[in-house]
């Protein structure tokens, strides 16, 4: 099993950036596969990025594209989400989760998909 901790969020003014961390513990996380959800208030949990194994390929929402860049360091244990832009609707609990097989976007995208999920992390973008 493998534990998984987010740190990084916090308050930021739209058009601002965070960096989002991962961490794993109890098993090495070159295990898996990695995926980045939130949820917003009153809203579904949704998808927001993927990277696989090596970090070599990545999937990400439409409404993210070109301003989140999800990364890893297998060395460290961690996954990254640097999140540019940012835009009041993007306020969300933030969360990482691991998988054990990589697909297409849509496999990736259901949170099904995934074996384990960290508590989540606080964004809050204000406007």
């Amino acid at each position: 099993q493998v534990q998984l901790v987010e740190s990084g969020g916090g308050l930021v003014q739209a058009g601002g950036s965070l960096r989002l961390s991962c961490a794993a513990s109890g098993r090495t996380l070159s295990n898996y596969v990695m995926g980045w959800f939130r949820q917003a208030p009153g809203k579904e949990r949704e998808f927001v990025s993927a990277i696989n194994w090596s970090g070599g390929l990545t999937y990400y929402a439409d409404s993210v594209k070109g301003r989140f860049t999800i990364s890893r360091d297998n060395a460290k244990n961690t996954v990254f989400m640097q999140m540019n832009s940012l835009k009041p609707e993007e306020t969300a609990v933030y969360y990482c989760a691991a998988a054990n097989r990589w697909g297409t976007i849509a496999t990736m995208s259901r949170q099904y998909e995934y074996l384990y999920w960290g508590q989540g992390t606080q964004v809050t973008v204000s406007s």
